[in-house]
């Protein structure tokens, strides 16, 4: 029989989870302070009141008001009637004339908390349950045993009363709490990388949970006002969609030809170069022919702020902001520093599965690598949503500078295996001026030209020119062109 579930609140989770907790069991979620625990807790809660499931929130280390501040700081209420925040400590039990303390646990005291709980239950009847924190029960208990034996207790009475509930532990032993592992129903870690720059990264993974299916490893999360919001991991093949194989324009006919066609569907190109020589206006080229075509389109854009992007690309005849303002172009400016990688494919796929891009671009994977905890990974998350990409049909656009202007470039990164397809963008010198060419290496798709071009950004947007020949040094990174063909400049002086 398919086991009831309970929603936690966070789509992300519940989309891990395959559906949510199976209810009438106990969970363990472990992670250090600052992690988001106690938020987690009332998503957990609240879920509850919005499907009519009376929650209780029990207290040790908090007190109401403390929580209740929380709670507000993410526009929610925590004054609800079918709602109870217990604090298990109060004052009166921390104060002087107190002969036990909390500060000096004893077996009484921990039979005392034990029982306060449970006669909360019994008073309430709540549904869900959260229990903040394991780390007083465990400073009480002291004795291994002793503690094992009272959550036992717990859990025996919890499952009696068809409690769904979290036990949340801010990892206080200095080893892992293998006892309450073994007891939960499910373990689920919440780990905090901080960096030497920009927002610290919040990672979560269910380490357990008997009888259901869920998804593995590593998956990153936010926590900003609002609450937690937690991005699966992308596995591409749980969203292949059949598509029309087709080749789409560039937005210039000379640009197609060398491409064999022009761009194909559900395909990545990427576009190498050295700065400035024009790759990000050759992604809002491709971009302004899709929109013309009808089609939607996203941009996510890391180097580049919009107030220059915008303006440069009106410059060259692309006028974007008709299409921004309906909708139809989706043009984000990203900070590295404060977005990972896990976000940034649920943004992706945000923009195909809801918004209905066709086209989308990346520039540049230099910056998209900076937004990597260490780097971990890369290769193998930006090969998941390439994958994606490409099975969902869209036609992606990958920019990867190359560093230095002059001389052989050094790449971060090489996903030039990855790619479909890969244009090379140079500079080369003919005639006393630094002009720039463009060249196709490579194409799994489309049967492409191997000629090489002159290009150049004007008032009419990119313009390529017939195929040069004569060409000296295009391996070395600063090529020569030593032929007599005419150049874009000659029809200039004309």
């Amino acid at each position: 029989m398919t086991p009831t579930r309970c929603s936690t609140g966070i789509s992300g989770l519940d989309d891990i989870l395959q559906g949510g907790l199976p209810a009438g069991h106990l969970y363990l979620f472990e992670g250090e302070p600052g992690t988001g625990k106690t938020t987690l807790g009332m998503h957990f809660l609240l879920a509850g009141l919005a499907v009519g499931e009376p929650g209780l929130y029990v207290t040790l280390s908090e007190t109401g008001n403390e929580l209740k501040e929380v709670a507000k700081s993410h526009g929610w209420s925590l004054d609800h009637p079918q709602l109870e925040v217990f604090e298990l400590v109060s004052a009166e039990q921390l104060g002087p004339e107190a002969e036990q303390t909390i500060i000096h646990p004893a077996e009484l005291e921990l039979n005392q908390t034990v029982q306060g709980v449970m006669a909360r239950i019994e008073a309430t009847r709540p549904k869900r349950v959260v229990f903040d924190s394991l780390s007083e029960m465990r400073l009480l208990a002291q004795d291994p045993l002793r503690y094992r034996r009272q959550v036992l207790a717990l859990k025996h009475f919890f499952a009696h009363h068809d409690c769904t509930v979290l036990m949340l532990d801010d990892l206080s032993a200095s080893t892992g709490d293998m006892q309450l592992r073994s007891i939960a129903h499910g373990v689920v870690w919440l780990q905090q990388i901080v960096g030497e720059y920009g927002a610290d990264k919040r990672f979560l993974r269910v380490a357990k949970m008997r009888g259901i299916g869920f998804r593995s490893g590593e998956h990153d999360f936010t926590l900003k006002t609002g609450g937690l919001e937690v991005f699966p991991r992308l596995i591409a093949a749980e969203h292949h969609k059949a598509f029309v194989p087709e080749n789409v324009s560039s937005g210039n006919v000379a640009f197609d030809a060398a491409l064999g066609g022009g761009l194909a569907r559900g395909s990545n190109t990427l576009f190498v170069g050295p700065s400035g020589v024009g790759k990000t206006t050759t992604a809002i080229a491709c971009v302004h022919a899709a929109l013309r075509r009808g089609e939607r389109a996203a941009y996510y854009l890391f180097d580049e702020g919009l107030g220059t992007l915008l303006p440069r690309a009106r410059t060259l005849g692309y006028d974007l902001q008709p299409d921004i303002d309906e909708g139809r172009f989706l043009l984000s400016a990203l900070d590295p520093a404060e977005v990972t990688a896990g976000e940034f494919a649920a943004r992706v796929r945000r923009s195909v599965e809801e918004d209905g891009a066709r086209t989308v671009v990346i520039d540049s994977l230099n910056a998209y690598l900076q937004a990597m905890p260490g780097g971990k990974f890369l290769m193998l998350q930006m090969h998941e949503l390439l994958t994606y990409l490409n099975q969902r049909g869209v036609m992606t656009i990958l920019v990867l500078g190359q560093h230095g202007i002059l001389g052989q470039g050094r790449l971060d990164i090489d996903l030039s295996y990855l790619s479909d397809a890969v244009v090379l963008f140079r500079y080369f010198e003919a005639r006393g001026n630094l002009l720039k060419a463009v060249s196709v290496a490579k194409s799994r798709t489309n049967k492409h030209a191997n000629t090489i071009h002159e290009f150049r950004l004007g008032d009419r947007g990119v313009e390529v020119g017939e195929a040069l020949t004569d060409f000296e040094g295009v391996v070395s990174g600063i090529s020569r062109y030593a032929g007599e063909m005419a150049l874009l400049s000659d029809n200039d002086a004309r």
